[in-house]
């Protein structure tokens, strides 16, 4: 025992002489932070100026208009954020990450781009044209510091091009800009775009980043020093300002944060930093009708209690560490001190031993490993408003690293022991996965009772949102790319890894689209490995209809071909833009049978009329044999008939020209199975919750045709 407490006061004595470093140096850090999202922001918290307005959970800062016009907007956080101590020259660190797109109703006019702006004025709006929003008619400047991203070359302002990310201080003409083009970004292309702006308010450090990725680029694409203290008062509006020259622009924020803090040392400065003033500018409520002074706090606010109780814990701390610099540490507050090193000590190894058997066992060679702790802070303790999806057996959420801004996509798993086995089937799958066309699983977590993936964010979201829910058709040639990206994916998996896997919930839904549009299929929760040349075990039937093979839904056995004619929907949902199973409208408010998306190609192939099937938002903008080529692959991989299904490997040789499609009958075959054939009586058929039904032995040939999903 008394080995043991030397081990321990050892292991102490870094910790408690630096504690007494600190108390005799009388090192005293200062911090005032403002911290804020589109998470935990609502529409009382921003202020919309002009043109700007909100658009199904983004802001967009000129309207939306077909008819080319002369415009602007801005959209504010309502509350001032100090960006200056007073009587001190320190400016506020900060640091700031948004999404947004540029979208041009009619691409024959340009101009003019938007800004991300700090400003002393938090009522004005600039005018129209090229100055963004910044400046008044008469060309002066309204105060402000501003980022911008222009889309017009304006000679009056020494513009490079129409495409640059320029520094503008009080002025349109930038004093640092860069060519957008070296890096491969187009503002005008409608894609979404991810800006990084970082300032240091003690080395004066200045950065920009820019990238179609999530990922934050190592290296920045403006990096310079700025005395920002020139430019600031105690407190500023930060927001974005933007503006059309005769063009249709659509400028709009699909995400923002932001974070502000001071830190001080009153060691090597000149005296000590003053208190943070009281007014709690984070997680602003709905019903804050006016924003209260800066240096009032807000009645009510658990937020402002809490900040204001910290403020007042620190100050009383800092007056005790600087009555022990007089003093002399007692013996009780040492044991005291001790003793609660040793709660710790035992507290945090017994709860490691406990994790690492109930679970670590089940993993090897896993990737990283996080802690609830920072995937709850990315996801703001998983807020509602940062849901993106719902996945297989869990629920996606958004999230933001704090340690490096990097964005990821978190899948909480559900509650229940179904939701864990599907949890370990998918982190044993995919962790030993690596393709290019398959959505990268960066870590897990499991702890708090909580199991968790980790993966990339795709900033263009799934292929159904992509095909059914954006503004704009998703071009032929995206479609194109991405079907191939898939059939690459599935090859893979069926035949190139160590272990064949069946994905078993092949859908537009679970395929994403990185930053390029390349398809990256995911959600692993239903898939299953099976040894190369070994006949699968039957199990229950599990997906979603209408893209469930016929004999996996009679059988339960999965096999490669289940996943292709899984694939085979979705190439013919790909290029026709309709969904595998539609409700039919009869009349006024009554729903009539389910069109089955299979079944209405195959009668079109019969008619001769295969073309007839492409979506007609295209408007013809593809290649008449390439469409003819794609639907004949969707229909072969549709094909009743398992054994004359293709393989992915073959598909793909397809796809790219290297191979013949296989001779397609007009008339769609017909299989049958002898109840000899199966191996699970349709009561027996079930599969996982998310959009899907149950089948029952009631259920008839009309129930798997026309059915909604299985559940």
């Amino acid at each position: 025992m008394l080995l043991f407490s030397c081990k321990i006061l050892t292991s102490l004595n870094l910790s408690l002489v630096f504690c007494l470093f600190v108390i005799n140096n009388a090192v005293i850090t200062i911090s005032t932070a403002t911290e804020f999202d589109f998470g935990t922001l609502t529409l009382a918290s921003l202020k919309l100026l002009g043109d700007a307005h909100m658009n199904n959970g983004s802001v967009r800062l000129t309207r939306d208009v077909t008819v080319p016009y002369d415009g602007a907007g801005k959209a504010l956080y309502s509350k001032p954020v100090r960006f200056r101590l007073p009587g001190t020259h320190t400016p506020a660190s900060f640091s700031t990450f948004f999404s947004f797109s540029i979208t041009n109703l009619n691409p024959s006019s340009i101009g003019a781009g938007l800004a991300f702006v700090i400003t002393p004025d938090g009522e004005q709006v600039g005018s129209a044209g090229g100055s963004l929003g910044l400046l008044d008619e008469k060309g002066a400047g309204l105060g402000f510091v501003a980022v911008e991203f222009d889309t017009l070359m304006d000679v009056e302002f020494s513009d490079i091009n129409g495409n640059h990310v320029g520094l503008d201080l009080n002025s349109m003409v930038s004093t640092q800009v860069v060519n957008l083009d070296t890096i491969n970004v187009d503002l005008k292309s409608g894609d979404l775009v991810n800006s990084w702006i970082e300032y240091d308010g003690l080395t004066r450090a200045f950065n920009i980043s820019v990238s179609y990725s999530n990922l934050k680029p190592k290296v920045p694409i403006l990096s310079f020093t700025l005395d920002l203290d020139q430019y600031v008062n105690d407190f500023m509006y930060v927001g974005f300002s933007g503006s059309t020259q005769g063009s249709t622009e659509i400028h709009s924020i699909e995400w923002w944060s932001f974070s502000s803090s001071f830190e001080s040392n009153s060691g090597t400065g000149s005296g000590s930093a003053p208190p943070p003033p009281t007014a709690s500018l984070m997680n602003p409520t709905a019903n804050s009708v006016k924003s209260p002074p800066p240096s009032l706090a807000p009645s009510g606010s658990s937020t402002t209690q809490k900040s204001s109780k910290s403020s007042s814990c620190h100050n009383q701390l800092c007056k005790q560490g600087a009555g022990a610099v007089a003093g002399v540490v007692t013996a009780s507050a040492f044991f005291a001190i001790f003793a609660g090193v040793l709660i710790w000590f035992f507290s945090k190894r017994y709860k490691h031993v406990k994790k690492s058997e109930s679970f670590t066992s089940d993993i090897i060679r896993m990737p990283k490993e996080f802690s609830y702790r920072e995937l709850r802070s990315a996801t703001k303790c998983f807020n509602a408003n940062r849901i993106i999806g719902h996945g297989a057996f869990g629920t996606v959420y958004k999230g933001i690293l704090p340690q490096n801004g990097d964005i990821i996509a978190v899948k909480r798993c559900s509650h229940n022991s179904q939701g864990k086995d599907e949890f370990l089937s998918e982190l044993s799958i995919i962790g030993t996965l690596r393709h290019r066309n398959l959505v990268r699983l960066q870590g897990w977590c499991h702890e708090k009772g909580e199991i968790l993936l980790v993966y990339d964010l795709m900033p263009n979201g799934s292929l159904d949102k992509a095909l059914f829910e954006a503004r704009s058709p998703l071009p032929w040639p995206h479609r194109s790319k991405i079907l191939l990206g898939v059939a690459s994916a599935l090859a893979y998996l069926h035949q190139e890894c160590e272990n064949q896997v069946i994905h078993r919930d092949v859908k537009t839904s679970n395929i994403m689209l990185d930053e390029g549009f390349n398809a990256r299929l995911g959600d692993f929760g239903l898939a299953r490995q099976v040894e190369h040349d070994k006949s699968p075990d039957a199990t229950v039937a599990a997906g979603t209809m209408g893209y469930l093979a016929p004999e996996y839904l009679l059988t339960g056995r999965a096999t490669e071909k289940t996943d292709v004619f899984s694939y085979g929907a979705v190439v013919l949902e790909v290029a026709s833009g309709r969904r595998p199973i539609e409700k039919e409208i009869t009349g006024v408010g009554k729903v009539g049978v389910a069109s089955n998306l299979v079944e209405w190609v195959w009668s079109l192939h019969r008619e001769g009329r295969l073309l007839t099937a492409a979506d007609a938002r295209l408007e013809g903008q593809f290649d008449e044999a390439e469409m003819r080529r794609v639907l004949l692959v969707g229909l072969a991989c549709s094909h009743p008939d398992p054994l004359a299904r293709p393989t992915m490997r073959g598909v793909v040789q397809m796809l790219v020209g290297e191979a013949e499609v296989p001779i397609v009958p007009r008339a769609k075959p017909s299989m049958t199975f002898s109840t000899s054939h199966l191996l699970l009586s349709l009561q027996d058929s079930v599969s996982d919750c998310n959009g899907m039904i149950t089948l029952s032995s009631s259920s008839s040939e009309n129930d798997f045709i026309h059915g909604d999903h299985l559940v």
